[in-house]
């Protein structure tokens, strides 16, 4: 609880992944990958209830195993990859008995996320007032650099400006959304239906905590980190 607020944490870890399968049980860095979140928001006090949302046992079981809720059983209709996110967290917040002021919502591929992260995220929602933030990284490239291609590989830049944009110097820094920490406060998320818009507060995290595991490649790389 934050200033007389409530906070719910979810996690969501549906067991379809076609890239990795069951890849938020595999085991990374000696444990889990799904773990390392439950444990990060377990020591986040300002948390009041933590829970998965899931469609599979296994995923479920070791949830429990390290002390995370698990209230319900993600709908199979919940769990296809047509599914959005906003989809998942809406059932929750509708599928529990409570009500809550905020939510977090923190997906198991982000397993270097931070306690700091995570009250940085409250800090901006519940002290700044305001109605939704993200977590973001700076990008490794401009997206003036960036094409699309057309069916004969002829390129297309994404930005009108593109052409012109040859000394990275002078480029003004670009963020991505590194899929860490989403934070909403529940009526606004309730109404509008969308974790991001306009208004929404981002704050930076460091690129060694925005790794995000979704590929063979992604735990390779991971499991050659060093440690801290």
């Amino acid at each position: 609880m934050v200033n007389g607020f409530s906070v719910l944490a979810i996690i969501p870890a549906r067991g379809g992944s076609k890239g990795v399968p069951l890849k938020n049980i595999r085991h990374f860095r000696g444990k889990p990958l799904l773990a390392w979140t439950i444990e990060s928001a377990r020591n986040c006090q300002e948390i009041d209830r933590l829970i998965l949302s899931s469609d599979h046992p296994e995923i479920m079981d070791v949830a429990r195993h390290y002390g995370c809720e698990v209230p319900f059983v993600r709908p199979g209709a919940m769990a296809t990859d047509q599914a959005t996110s906003v989809e998942v967290a809406l059932h929750a917040l509708r599928t529990l008995p409570v009500r809550y002021d905020y939510f977090l919502w923190l997906q198991p591929t982000s397993p270097f996320r931070r306690v700091e992260d995570m009250r940085t995220a409250l800090t901006l929602l519940i002290e700044g007032r305001n109605t939704s933030c993200v977590s973001v990284c700076r990008s490794h490239k401009p997206p003036e650099w960036m094409y699309r291609l057309h069916a004969d590989h002829t390129m297309r830049p994404i930005l009108a400006a593109a052409e012109a944009a040859t000394n990275r110097q002078q480029i003004p820094p670009a963020y991505v959304i590194n899929g860490a920490v989403y934070g909403c406060a529940v009526p606004w998320f309730m109404e509008v239906r969308k974790f991001v818009d306009d208004a929404t507060k981002a704050f930076i995290m460091d690129e060694r905590y925005s790794i995000d595991i979704d590929t063979e490649l992604d735990f390779k790389l991971g499991e050659l980190l060093p440690e801290g």
